[in-house]
């Protein structure tokens, strides 16, 4: 028994000596769901707007800006900075929420609030199920999943880069059915990605760099919710036809 107890014990040393910031997820928390209701709030800034003339030019301009923001917010917060990274990624996600709105709009106008509602209800509920279960993910689990996500991100790319530009060349290239198949794709990708990032914010960031993992959790969830939304979008323009 004292031996097999000391084994126990290493096994779990060796576990814990595995976690580079074993309390990360519980800081970055607070601050991924802050993220979220500024998101909401340059949300229905942008659909106040939406429609406008300004709309547009704002639209751009809030786009190139944002991509900017993203590599120096994730800069200063991978190097800990929080003080700095903190007012930097509240702005990142305001302005987030103002891109979002003309998706929002569109889905809005095919399938209701109620296609709205279902998109951010099926994110949250992702949220709180991969909150216990992505937690206690096993590491054979963890990095097989880790692989198949790397993976499908490098295949949703390149859907979508074919689809945007068959788009400009080829008017209404690839038709409901192509969009249909990458806003589902991209769902099951992003709640693979929600589940992985409990497993995976432990063991890549430390507990000073709190800000960098909700920044990591955030894009996950505004994508999870982005592709859902997409697919709302796709399956109520298919029932209409």
């Amino acid at each position: 028994m004292p031996a097999q107890s000391n084994f126990q014990d290493a096994i779990r040393e060796a576990q814990a000596s595995a976690l580079v910031g074993p309390n990360v997820v519980n800081k970055a928390l607070p601050f991924v769901g802050g993220g979220m209701v500024l998101t909401a709030v340059g949300t229905f800034g942008g659909l106040s707007m939406v429609g406008t003339p300004a709309f547009m030019p704002l639209f751009w301009v809030a786009l190139i800006g944002n991509l900017v923001l993203f590599f120096v917010a994730q800069g200063v917060a991978n190097r800990g900075n929080n003080s700095t990274a903190l007012p930097l990624l509240a702005l990142y996600s305001l302005i987030t929420g103002f891109t979002l709105s003309g998706l929002v709009a569109l889905a809005l106008s095919t399938a209701g609030i109620g296609g709205v509602g279902t998109a951010a209800l099926a994110t949250g509920a992702t949220f709180l199920i991969a909150s216990v279960y992505g937690r206690r993910m096993s590491d054979s689990v963890g990095q097989a999943l880790g692989q198949v996500v790397g993976l499908g991100i490098i295949g949703l790319i390149i859907a979508m880069v074919i689809q945007l530009i068959g788009g400009i060349f080829l008017p209404g290239f690839g038709g409901s059915g192509f969009e249909l198949m990458i806003a589902g794709f991209g769902t099951v990708l992003f709640t693979g990605a929600a589940f992985l990032d409990f497993y995976t914010m432990p063991r890549t960031y430390r507990d000073d760099q709190y800000l960098a993992g909700a920044l990591s959790m955030y894009l996950t969830y505004i994508n999870l919710f982005i592709f859902i939304l997409r697919l709302v979008i796709a399956l109520s323009g298919s029932s209409r036809d």
